[in-house]
């Protein structure tokens, strides 16, 4: 395929600050890139990610920021117009639904709109509990949906909304980001856990890590991410760190003896939606504890490459009995199976064959469309 153009509507590449799609952008991104895709990433001023980066702008892609104002962003869009694949991702966070609308007035013949879903169990919890949901008109438009996981219950549930497909693009490792590091003494725990406070997440760390913390008052646990700072349980045995910055994260995953992975509420229900963290954490060879959900086996074995409980009773108990040695041994188990079989170069690889198949289509469809004028 020759070199395709993809205008990008995310979040933030360059800031992770309140903002977990970030290393999942990244990531995969760079390795279509690595494919010959000239990339051009939008997104808004907002939320204080700009005074927040932990990213310099990439060489992978062009980074615009541009004001969260409404004039702002149909300059973008204008700009965006001639590229060969436009992408909404869910979750921008500043004039979504105007996004939603706007990237499809955008489609032509020559080029693919897509609609990236990044909390596809949330868009769709949100859509089907509402029949006036003004997404719902939307979805059959879009010459793709990619989401971020869900495997078949996400494209069941796509599908009967009208998507004309839906294929999941898993979280991965990018090996050149993530990978073992030398323990730091500002992570050391025997259990830690990173990820920002949100609203369908909260009552499962209160059950995943928490209860643990109580269960084992001499055991130290340790939380990273925004939004715990205030309101949360105050135990003796855990720190609290507030945001931690991509740089640190491989020291944060290499430190503890173990590191917890916690899904949303609704990642866990749709099941095989794994979350960046665990890649990262597997990249790092950490010792993965993992909440249960629908799908963990077919990227991690459960009691050889991570380890899997079922509620915060089961996380204390594997926390009580965990040798540093055994650890070790789950973690290097880990990043092999990651490193062989779930790295952002493979799953860009499957994307690319998916989008040349869809632009031969597309090629074939314009011929018949021109024939017939």
């Amino acid at each position: 395929m020759s070199c395709k153009s993809i205008a990008f509507f995310g979040s933030s590449l360059v800031s992770a600050y309140w903002n977990g799609a970030a290393t999942y952008y990244r990531g995969i991104l760079k390795a279509l890139a690595e494919l010959d895709y000239a990339i051009t990433f939008y997104e808004p001023d907002a939320f204080g990610r700009q005074q927040n980066r932990d990213l310099a702008d990439p060489s992978y892609a062009v980074s615009v920021v541009y004001p969260a104002t409404l004039d702002a962003l149909d300059e973008q869009l204008a700009d965006a117009a001639s590229a060969d694949i436009i992408v909404k991702a869910s979750g921008v966070g500043v004039f979504d639904a105007y996004l939603e609308s706007r990237v499809l007035e955008l489609k032509t013949m020559r080029n693919l709109v897509i609609f990236w879903d990044v909390d596809a169990p949330a868009t769709l919890d949100r859509v089907i509990g509402d029949a006036a949901d003004y997404f719902a008109l939307l979805i059959p438009q879009y010459d793709f949906v990619l989401t971020y996981g869900g495997g078949r219950p996400v494209v069941q549930a796509y599908t009967t909304l009208g998507a004309k497909k839906c294929v999941p693009v898993y979280n991965a490792l990018d090996p050149e980001t993530h990978y073992p590091a030398e323990p730091d003494a500002r992570f050391e725990a025997d259990l830690g856990f990173l990820g920002n406070r949100m609203p369908d997440r909260e009552a499962r760390v209160e059950e995943f890590f928490f209860k643990p913390a109580r269960m084992l008052p001499t055991k130290r646990f340790l939380l990273g991410g925004n939004g715990w700072e205030s309101n949360a349980p105050r135990l003796e045995n855990v720190r609290t760190l507030g945001h931690i910055y991509t740089a640190d994260h491989n020291a944060f995953n290499a430190t503890p003896t173990a590191v917890l992975n916690i899904s949303r509420e609704s990642m866990a229900r749709y099941g095989f939606s794994p979350a960046t963290r665990l890649f990262e954490a597997a990249g790092a060879a950490a010792c993965v504890v993992t909440d249960q959900w629908a799908g963990i086996e077919t990227f991690l074995t459960p009691g050889e490459e991570c380890l899997v409980a079922a509620n915060g009773s089961e996380v204390a108990q594997i926390v009580s009995g965990l040798s540093s040695e055994e650890a070790v041994k789950i973690g290097e188990r880990a990043r092999r199976r990651i490193l062989a079989e779930h790295t952002y170069a493979r799953r860009a690889a499957e994307l690319d064959d998916l989008l040349n198949e869809r632009f031969q289509d597309s090629s074939m469809e314009e011929a018949v469309w021109t024939a017939a004028r």
